[in-house]
């Protein structure tokens, strides 16, 4: 029997269920998926991975940085690669989706080419990608990172919260942290990166569609801000003569909203806040609080942050508060492959979908692999934009949608690869 698009959707959805009880389970509270890098779950994890690339003739390989790496290989052994995939690993209590269904996707991809007999012109690498999340050391993108040659050794000193260093948690795991420099792909033998993701947003589902394109994954900053007045009784001080951080505080938090809302693009969040002396009767005399700015593109965000800050200024100033603020971290905007994005679109176009394009307002691997070659990018619709939680769900049938776009693209672009100049040994 030919294995059809939806088979190959639902043999993605049992592997999401399987791969999902792959979970921490000393927390008899623990709902949803709790996977962190370097531990059992992830070994567990990986081994049913292997089998399932196994299943399809791929060869299985695993890094130093803890990926996995299955590879369809083309007749041609010189030929470039292709690269698929996301991350296996999961926030604490998170969902059976975030991340894995984007390995899972492409590895019933393989299984659709493989029944087929479908040969490509260059190799496929489905990646299952280490720590993404960065839940257990902080170290965020680790197996992008690696494949990508942005890794930095000083990453491996980052401890988790029973100090074990990622260096030793990736000795136990059985890498070796002082090759990984080794695990980097050559720049000119990758074609290109693309990974399937749940959209973690409500866009998708509000408009009735399955799938959409990525064109940006969004640039972020955040700021540290300590605003200072004067503590006093809360019964006898004036208001008109009060310097109350606090107040101070919530002019910021409208400020943030304001422009946020006034500005295309642009989303942020006021998402820690602390006060002090927190009494109830005494007049606040130092609030801090984070701000968080995101766009796709880093033009906008940069102006509204200048727009912002002389805005936090002049209303401060006219409170008597006087104000500390630090940049503590920024991420520049990424943006998709522009000839990625119209194959991606094109292939959502052939499958009978209205083509929708959007930005990512959260990060992923992407942001890493951007610097080793192209990267595209596909949102699946999940409902009510739920993500990070146990609620987290997608519609099954969405699936075999994907895995349509999926096969187009890839065949569209061994097509291509086939007619272009120097092609040789490779077939489809």
């Amino acid at each position: 029997m030919s294995l059809t698009y939806q088979q190959a959707g639902e043999l993605t959805w049992q592997w999401l269920e399987q791969i999902a009880q792959v979970s921490e389970t000393d927390d008899p509270d623990c709902n949803g998926v709790t996977r962190l890098c370097a531990t059992r779950e992830h070994r567990e994890a990986l081994e049913m991975l292997s089998g399932w690339m196994g299943d399809a003739g791929m060869t299985v390989r695993s890094d130093n940085g803890a990926n996995l790496i299955g590879r369809y290989a083309s007749a041609n052994p010189d030929a470039r690669t292709l690269l698929l995939g996301s991350h296996q690993d999961s926030v604490p209590h998170g969902g059976k989706y975030d991340g894995i269904m984007g390995v899972l996707l492409p590895l019933a991809l393989v299984h659709y080419l493989d029944h087929h007999a479908i040969a490509l012109p260059f190799h496929l690498d489905v990646v299952a990608f280490s720590d993404e999340e960065g839940t257990r050391f902080g170290s965020t993108l680790l197996g992008s990172k690696v494949l990508a040659g942005g890794f930095e050794p000083a990453m491996l000193d980052a401890q988790d919260d029973q100090g074990v260093t990622l260096r030793q948690a990736l000795i136990d795991f059985g890498c070796d942290p002082e090759r990984i420099a080794n695990d980097r792909y050559p720049p000119g033998d990758v074609l290109g990166f693309v990974e399937v993701h749940i959209e973690q947003g409500p866009q998708l589902e509000a408009e009735g569609l399955p799938i959409g394109v990525v064109s940006a994954i969004t640039g972020i900053e955040r700021h540290k801000l300590s605003l200072h007045g004067q503590a006093g009784h809360a019964g006898t001080v004036p208001m008109h003569l009060r310097q109350d951080a606090l107040v101070g505080a919530a002019r910021v938090i409208g400020l943030v909203d304001e422009l946020c809302k006034e500005t295309d693009e642009l989303v942020g969040v006021v998402g820690k806040i602390g006060n002090s002396p927190n009494g109830v009767n005494v007049i606040p005399q130092r609030t801090d609080l984070t701000i968080e700015l995101r766009s796709p593109d880093d033009a906008t965000r940069l102006a509204a942050r200048e727009t912002l800050l002389a805005r936090i200024d002049a209303t401060l100033a006219g409170l008597d508060l006087r104000l500390d603020q630090q940049l503590i971290y920024e991420q520049a905007a990424v943006q998709c492959s522009a000839t990625l994005v119209r194959r991606l679109e094109a292939a959502v176009a052939a499958s009978g979908v209205t083509t929708r394009t959007l930005f990512s307002g959260a990060g992923h691997d992407g942001l890493a692999m951007q610097a080793l070659c192209d990267i595209g990018m596909l949102f699946l619709r999940c409902e009510r934009g739920i993500s990070h939680h146990p609620d987290e769900a997608i519609q099954p049938s969405d699936l075999g949608v994907a895995l349509e776009v999926l096969a187009r693209f890839v065949t569209d672009l061994a097509e291509d690869e086939c007619r272009s100049p120097g092609a040789q040994g490779a077939s489809t």
